[in-house]
């Protein structure tokens, strides 16, 4: 969080969804009331070190990184949460002090504190007691949430082997002190709100958001038969596709499937910010492919697609909308449709706080394709449209021999022509978009390994079709067109 979006929260003030605490020393003894009441509500943020008149006190610096911890213990601890619903805090810089920022996502349960029932309102946080509050709590929640649907004959069996222990080592290497880290697969399971019981009609037992992570692709279908991602490339054939993938698998693999199908499709920029070279479009496209499997509506039968275009990518997803309209990203409220789904993705570095993903590709899509017309329109079918640079297809990776000839080795003899393999067509390819590429980016984009690739630039080079300038780590790569009287 930067200092203009803390100033604007500060200023805003105490309501619905903001709530400002004293925090020196310790931490606040009501602040799991609010906690709770946000999950049970609309979510939001909690800020420690400021007063209620918005004056700013600041925590302790040496004891800020012990109260951090300490809310994640006690969000993991169903003694005083209940269920329990891991909570992030992290320690921000405002006017030369310290202040712990809370991010309280709405949750798909109702949550108890301390055997309380607690709910928001623009006057804080507050019991509910009445039966028939509780019942209205629990209907609103089971309406606005599938994920919690529980499958009583669904069993670990039933689950890709080794995909559970895939994503706790996962989380295990973006965070080696989690809370989750020390639990049993079936304590990792109760924590993270995959198995459950539901007290009104006594049904326990893991819940779509475990069927869909962590499923085999023929239990998934058994239970949602519509469910299928469609990513198709349509640059040349728009009516039908050039490229297609068709993604039936849990959400876990079907993440990985997509980023391939996007390194596969589109180029990486070379870009610096500051003095660290960052990847434009794993940025860009790791949040709009979380987006599409974290917050699409599982029960409706419209199928997902994530197509790219010439100069645009579309992704189209079913939605159950909490808002109708263009979302921009100062002037939107996030609202997960899928919280457990979403907690998974974000523990595992996948995602980002709701709402910081969609900003972060307005902030870098500019620089990756020259153009940030993108919308993101909230419907019963959710759309995103991201551009492209037509620039990024004029020189496609999978050409024929063709095009190879005339776009790329303008003038090379046929005896050296018909020695370029296709993994050399698409490494010369590569080197045109961009010249700066490592041996690693190649080993990515083109599928093979990097020795494979260090072969096939050294026969490149002996042909004469490909010249290193510079140093390996400063340099970038020439592709020789006018070869006509080289020989191989």
């Amino acid at each position: 969080m930067n200092f203009n979006e803390l100033k604007n929260i500060i200023q805003q003030g105490e309501g619905l969804t903001i709530e400002f605490k004293k925090a020196k020393n310790d931490l606040p003894l009501n602040l799991f009331e609010t906690i709770c009441a946000f999950l049970n509500r609309n979510g939001g943020i909690i800020l420690l070190g400021i007063n209620d008149d918005k004056s700013v006190e600041g925590v302790n610096p040496e004891k800020a990184e012990t109260l951090c911890k300490n809310i994640s213990n006690l969000s993991n601890n169903p003694q005083k949460l209940f269920p329990t619903f891991l909570i992030d805090a992290s320690i921000v810089n405002y006017k030369e002090k310290y202040l712990i920022h809370i991010y309280v996502p709405i949750s798909s349960q109702v949550h108890t504190c301390n055997n309380k029932i607690y709910d928001r309102g623009n006057d804080g946080d507050f019991v509910i007691k009445s039966s028939e509050q509780i019942k209205q709590l629990y209907i609103r929640k089971s309406s606005l949430y599938s994920e919690n649907t529980i499958y009583s004959y669904l069993y670990e069996t039933d689950f890709e082997q080794g995909i559970v222990e895939k994503v706790r080592k996962i989380i295990k290497i973006q965070r080696p002190k989690h809370p989750w880290n020390e639990l049993t697969n079936e304590e990792f399971f109760k924590v993270s709100g995959l198995y459950r019981k539901d007290i009104a009609s006594g049904l326990e037992g893991f819940t779509m958001s475990a069927l869909l992570l962590f499923g085999k692709p023929e239990v998934i279908g058994s239970a949602l038969p519509h469910y299928k991602i469609d990513a198709l490339l349509r640059i040349k054939d728009i009516e039908r596709y050039d490229d297609r993938e068709n993604i039936r698998c849990n959400l876990i693999d079907a993440y990985d499937k997509l980023m391939q199908f996007v390194a596969k499709h589109l180029p990486d920029k070379f870009y610096l910010e500051g003095y660290q070279r960052i990847s434009l479009r794993d940025i860009i496209f790791r949040e709009i492919v979380s987006n599409l499997l974290i917050h699409r509506e599982y029960l409706n039968a419209f199928p997902s697609t994530f197509i790219i275009y010439p100069n645009f990518l579309e992704v189209k997803n079913a939605n159950k909308p909490h808002n109708y309209g263009k979302l921009l990203p100062s002037k939107f409220e996030p609202f997960p449709k899928n919280p457990h789904i979403a907690q998974i993705f974000t523990q595992m570095g996948r995602s980002e706080e709701l709402g910081t993903g969609i900003r972060k590709v307005y902030k870098y899509s500019k620089a990756y394709s020259d153009n940030e017309e993108i919308e993101f329109i909230e419907d019963d079918i959710f759309i995103t449209k991201v551009p492209l640079s037509n620039k990024f297809f004029n020189n496609q990776i999978n050409i024929d021999n063709k095009n190879i000839t005339e776009n790329i080795t303008e003038n090379i003899t046929e005896n050296i022509t018909e020695n370029i393999t296709e993994n050399m067509r698409k490494i010369l390819s590569l080197l045109i978009e961009n010249p700066t590429n490592t041996f690693d980016d190649l080993s990515e984009s083109v599928g093979i390994s990097r020795r494979n690739i260090v072969n096939n630039t050294n026969k490149l080079k002996k042909m004469g079709l490909l010249k290193r300038i510079g140093s390996d780590k400063g340099g970038y790569w020439k592709v020789i067109y006018n070869q006509k009287n080289k020989k191989p």
